[in-house]
């Protein structure tokens, strides 16, 4: 595995700090999927599904 370099930190960082909500939108999908394929139970994955279809009805609305 190799190692990044010093200049793409700063760049990452940099562009981070240039787009927060795009950031931070990134970092919620990232966890999310993580949650969901590799700690989720049934009674998760069920509720998720409730909050997903909530959401879709919502945003369909708009």
């Amino acid at each position: 595995m190799t190692k990044t370099s010093e200049a793409q930190k700063r760049a990452s960082r940099a562009w981070e700090a240039r787009n927060p909500e795009k950031a931070r939108k990134d970092r919620y999908r990232r966890t999310a999927r993580l949650f969901i394929r590799s700690h989720a139970d049934m009674d998760d994955i069920e509720e998720l599904l409730t909050l997903i279809e909530e959401r879709k009805a919502a945003l369909s609305k708009q």
